[in-house]
């Protein structure tokens, strides 16, 4: 389960990256989480080439590869909404959305080219990259679809429990608003994605209901257990901003 250490070392380092980006850089911290996200999505792109095996240990499901960064491109969303707000995060999505036209249009312009003699490996290259125009169209409409969903379902709750969040007294780890908001928006990105994207890609050409399956119970799984991240970086942003608000009324001079 090496797969495993690898997700939760770089899930972990990333979230914890991007508080202190957020508070000691707060210039470049949009710019740095847009980074991140635009990242994720053509990491995601490559990965779903090569389909894997999830095994649940009571049945094994099969799917894209890329469902292991799926739960990270919907956490930097809500990293994103969290700190900037919906309107931001709408222009996170269109940003990194452009990025991923122009990272597939690279593929194809590079693809055009006649490989050298001595590459060994170009029917290999082909069929990995060569992606059919209505798969790629329907990642598309299924990505601008779901982020921007998710961008709202997060937003919506957020400002319909935040008079409630801010009441609770056990502590951000223990906030069930904060959970809500995580688990929720991504349960709906993540599921949503799914559907849409397998109906548009597949639809007539292959039985789409296992398809469906596999990637929503794989994706969600995942995506579940990402939250606690989100929630761990909610907490260091609070209790950064509380250091920060006591430095003034402690009477000493730092300089």
């Amino acid at each position: 389960m090496l797969v495993w250490v690898y997700w939760i070392i770089s899930l972990t380092l990333v979230t914890y990256l991007s508080v202190r980006i957020v508070r000691r850089y707060p210039k470049y911290a949009f710019a740095a989480l847009t980074g991140f996200y635009i990242i994720y999505l053509g990491a995601s792109q490559v990965l779903a080439a090569r389909i894997v095996s999830f095994d649940l240990y009571f049945t094994v499901l099969f799917a894209p590869a890329s469902v292991f960064i799926y739960p990270f491109i919907a956490q930097v969303i809500d990293m994103i909404n969290e700190v900037y707000g919906e309107t931001m995060t709408h222009a996170a999505i269109l940003i990194a959305f452009v990025t991923q036209v122009l990272l597939v249009i690279f593929i194809l312009m590079v693809s055009s080219l006649t490989p050298a003699p001595y590459f060994a490996y170009e029917t290999a290259w082909q069929a990995i990259f060569a992606q059919a125009i209505r798969i790629t169209a329907a990642s598309w409409v299924a990505f601008l679809i779901c982020a921007n969903l998710d961008a709202y379902v997060f937003a919506h709750l957020k400002q319909r429990f935040l008079a409630r969040e801010k009441a609770f007294s056990h502590g951000t780890m223990l906030n069930p608003y904060v959970w809500l908001r995580s688990a929720a928006s991504d349960a709906v990105n993540l599921t949503l994605d799914s559907v849409i994207f397998v109906t548009l890609a597949f639809a007539g050409v292959m039985p789409l209901l296992p398809l469906i399956i596999g990637q929503v119970v794989a994706k969600n799984i995942i995506g579940f257990l990402d939250n606690p991240w989100f929630v761990w970086y909610k907490a260091m942003l609070n209790r950064d901003a509380a250091r920060a608000s006591s430095k003034p009324s402690d009477g000493k001079n730092e300089c």
